[in-house]
């Protein structure tokens, strides 16, 4: 396990080695971490600023041999565009980093949960404090960019066929994946930060109680039905409380009949 004194020293060694680097413009904190890890197993996540895209690439690869000196287990490099980079940095003890390289006119927020620990020229802020205000004015501040009443019921529809078919692996499939629409509902329904969202443990008691009881005992046939019932029940509770989805008549009428 990873102590708060030894995150914050391997926190604090990351920012000093990134501020040497003419290459980096700024550093903002992202994630949970912002208002104070929750436990020993958080994770430390930043965005790291290039002043150019042109810069973006050698950029990265100036973080990479940063981390590198922590002498990692392992060094995984994503690339997201031709100037977005994410590098996610596993070491010995389990601490993990997140670090995306990103030029600053590409800063974007996706949630508030974010701080500028270093900005060489003032144009970090600036940018920041602009996407945020985009942010907060989004209609729908996290756009999933899928129709859940509508996943959800086709989910349901594969689900009859899996169990007519006695297939119960792919059942179990899909029950999970009905599982995570109730949980973006439910999330989107508290107002939560749903980009990477992990912390399900802070969702309403009343609804962790009745989503983890959707969870058959045993992997049988009758079972697997029983917990597509309760998670119908579910998903139309959350969804009646939703001020973004709706389900048509015609969609009711289909999650009736499977």
């Amino acid at each position: 396990m990873i102590t708060s004194e030894v995150r914050n020293i391997y926190f604090e060694k990351t920012i000093e080695k990134l501020k040497s680097s003419n290459l980096i413009e700024g550093i903002v904190q992202i994630g949970s971490g912002v208002i104070g890890f929750s436990d020993e197993l958080s994770d430390i996540d930043l965005m790291v600023a290039a002043p150019r895209v042109e810069d973006a690439i050698v950029t990265k690869n100036t973080v990479y041999q940063f981390l590198k000196e922590f002498d990692p287990i392992y060094i995984k490099e994503k690339q997201f565009s031709d100037d977005i980079f994410l590098l996610i940095v596993i070491l010995e003890n389990k601490l993990e980093f997140n670090v995306s390289i990103v030029p600053r006119e590409l800063l974007s927020v996706k949630s508030p949960l974010w701080k500028v620990i270093l900005d060489k020229t003032g144009l970090i802020t600036k940018k920041m404090n602009s996407e945020q205000e985009k942010f907060e004015n989004k209609q729908v501040k996290y756009d999933i960019g899928i129709d859940l009443p509508f996943e959800f019921v086709y989910c349901t529809i594969g689900l009859d066929k899996a169990l007519r078919r006695n297939n119960l692996i792919y059942a179990m499939g899909l029950l999970e994946t009905m599982r995570t629409y109730i949980l973006y509902l439910q999330a989107m329904n508290e107002n939560k930060k749903l980009h990477q969202f992990k912390a399900y443990d802070t969702l309403e008691t009343t609804f962790v109680n009745e989503y983890l009881k959707t969870y058959p005992e045993s992997i049988t046939l009758r079972n697997l039905k029983d917990s597509s019932e309760k998670l119908k029940v579910l998903f139309e509770k959350v969804l009646n409380k939703s001020s973004i989805f709706t389900m048509e008549t015609a969609l009711k009428r289909l999650l009736k009949i499977h």
